[in-house]
């Protein structure tokens, strides 16, 4: 599947220290180009072969660290923003007209993890996903999983099953029978404090090769290339300025 459909993820955006840096770093590891929006307020497009893959703007309050949002796709952003209160959660940012391109709101489930709302008009969400250099999949690094499992549920209708590989913990997300996004509980190792959050994936074709760039344009690696059987090779890295996400060779869709 190349677009998204409603009820899952369907759009991400970067919110960064330094956009140009971040227009130079992206635009170098995955080939896209930028279109920043006229009067945007410094808002822009990331492009891969001219279909839009994800957003990116300066920080809005002009400090803080640089981190990805995931947006969930909502046919009312208001009425989800409230189903995911009674659900738990917490608005962080009230629902507001983006001018014709749709309306957007922010969440954060019982854990502290930022989920965006996405209600699309002109705006649709990703014109391509699923291919090497677009978004293929989030992932939440949850502090109590089990209860987010119940918050996602009943905010998103997103149906919590426990995966078939053995030896592991994880949760795959589904929405009418198919896989979403998936969930595992934090690594306790972090650093105290440490909130859960989402971390997105784009699709490569060669996640060492990625790696390596990446490096070398001035990132950085949290989890070095690992081997997920039966799935691909994935790791966890980290743009200039720290915003986390993550990289996966996946045998089905990394074919160029």
């Amino acid at each position: 599947m190349t677009t998204p459909n409603m009820g899952e993820p369907g759009w991400i955006d970067l919110e960064s220290a330094d956009v140009d840096a971040a227009h130079t770093f992206y635009t170098g590891v995955f080939g896209w180009t930028v279109d920043v929006v006229p009067d945007g307020g410094g808002y822009g497009m990331f492009l891969l072969d001219g279909k839009q893959v994800a957003g990116v703007s300066p920080r809005t309050d002009g400090e803080g660290p640089s981190a990805w949002t995931m947006y969930v796709l909502t046919e009312d952003a208001a009425a989800s923003a409230a189903k995911a209160t009674e659900a738990g959660g917490t608005v962080i940012a009230p629902t507001v007209e983006v001018t014709g391109a749709g309306t957007m709101g922010i969440v954060a489930d019982p854990s502290g993890a930022v989920i965006g709302l996405w209600q699309p008009n002109e705006h649709k969400g990703f014109e391509v996903m699923r291919v090497p250099g677009a978004f293929c999949w989030a992932e939440l690094n949850a502090k109590d999983l089990p209860s987010d499992k119940l918050f996602y549920w009943n905010a998103f209708g997103w149906d919590p099953k426990e995966s078939a590989v053995p030896g592991t913990n994880y949760t795959e997300f589904k929405l009418d029978g198919t896989s979403v996004a998936g969930g595992l509980p934090m690594d306790p190792d972090l650093p105290e404090g440490t909130p859960s959050n989402w971390v997105v994936y784009f699709a490569v074709a060669d996640t060492d090769a990625t790696v390596a760039k990446l490096t070398e344009l001035g990132g950085g690696v949290h989890h070095p290339p690992s081997d997920i059987p039966g799935v691909g090779r994935f790791a966890i890295v980290h743009d200039p300025q720290g915003a986390v996400f993550a990289v996966l060779q996946n045998t089905q869709t990394a074919t160029s």
